[in-house]
């Protein structure tokens, strides 16, 4: 006697859903679509690529990150196999292995994307400006706005929450002023069901957030800012235009420290566990930002150096003897903002006294 076969194994779907449009979730999708699925890859931001697009090198190479990531984008954004739902979030899931329904809540964007010829204009002609969070606050751009010039797909959205036309019913500039006439505002968010066999996810991360950790001064003092900043700091396309400054005076640093485990190996935060990436990416800057600025003196204070990858002990090992960056075990307790030096304030003093006494 032979056991029946159930349903859910006699009939074959031939979509997968990837959920995340970063470097991992774009391999994923490749790969599938490469071997004849069709592939719904659904990321939340306007355009897909993840945090890589925001680094300025990887290491132990320094190669260029959007070098390494571009050929995939177009490569993602032209394939017949992969349809691309972004700004898309997933908001449902049933179903069993081999046979998933999906519900997918498609947002709008205001602008038809098959109208849209990535002219800028909407852009240009906005009058409303607001945070830019792909270069993590250090500059602004527009309520119409691309999040990233080599973006896929090059589209451009409206931020609702930005827009004077949502918040006060007035301007519509980008509308009035769109050649291609690609402005909707009356486009709502749609809800998708899709049919898949399987669902890979690859969400990604999140930075941890510095206010978390009150002693080393992130928000309190300017010249306090994550790496993932000061690598938009370090890309010619990032906000300083890859100047190395300070953000409180603009002036060149001379020193820079790095101050490793900063929301790792803590478990009063719910973190015991090592990151595995911020000795290298820290070591990885350093070298960097000497590059940009031979005057430059790094520091890096490290609790136990972790280089496990192919590549990584020669890449330590250069940057310590041949870079001459300085290494330093030891946690650092608190960070404190040094007064400015008071001299040029006792000599305006004196030239004071001596005008008036």
């Amino acid at each position: 006697m032979t056991a029946k076969k159930s349903p859910a194994k006699d009939k074959k779907i031939g979509a997968v859903l990837v959920v995340g449009g970063g470097i991992s979730g774009l391999q994923a999708a490749l790969d599938l679509a490469e071997s004849g699925f069709y592939v719904y890859l659904v990321e939340k931001k306007p355009a897909i690529g993840g945090v890589m697009p925001q680094l300025d090198k990887t290491f132990p190479t320094n190669d260029c990150s959007m070098c390494t990531l571009a050929p995939k984008l177009v490569e993602v954004g032209r394939h017949l196999n992969i349809e691309i739902l972004a700004p898309a979030e997933v908001k449902g899931l049933s179903g069993q292995a081999g046979d998933f329904r999906v519900e997918v809540l498609q947002k709008a964007r205001y602008i038809d994307e098959s109208r849209c010829i990535a002219c800028g204009i909407c852009a240009a002609k906005c009058p409303k400006q607001a945070p830019d969070e792909f270069n993590q606050g250090l500059s602004f751009r527009k309520a119409a706005y691309v999040l990233y010039p080599q973006a896929v797909p090059l589209k451009y959205a409206i931020d609702k929450a930005r827009c004077i036309y949502f918040l006060k019913g007035k301007c519509r500039a980008c509308e009035k002023l769109c050649p291609s006439q690609a402005v909707d505002f009356s486009q709502e968010d749609t809800v998708l069901n899709l049919h898949v066999g399987a669902v890979v996810l690859a969400p990604g991360f999140e930075v941890f957030d510095a206010r978390r950790r009150p002693e080393f001064g992130y928000g309190r003092y300017p010249n306090v800012i994550t790496a993932l900043e000061f690598e938009r700091m370090l890309s010619a396309t990032g906000p300083t235009h890859a100047h190395i400054q300070r953000p409180s005076d603009k002036a060149s640093p001379e020193r820079i420290a790095w101050i490793q485990c900063v929301g790792s190996r803590d478990a009063a935060h719910g973190r015991p566990y090592c990151s595995s990436v911020c000795c290298m990416y820290a070591t990885k800057e350093a070298i960097i930002a000497q590059e940009h600025d031979p005057r430059i003196q790094p520091t890096i204070f490290f609790t136990d150096f972790r280089a496990h990858g192919k590549g990584f002990e020669r890449y330590y090992q250069r940057a310590r003897k041949h870079e001459q960056i300085r290494y330093v075990r030891g946690m650092i307790s608190r960070v404190t903002q040094k007064p400015r030096h008071s001299l040029a304030r006792t000599r305006r003093r004196r030239v004071s006294n001596a005008q008036y006494g």
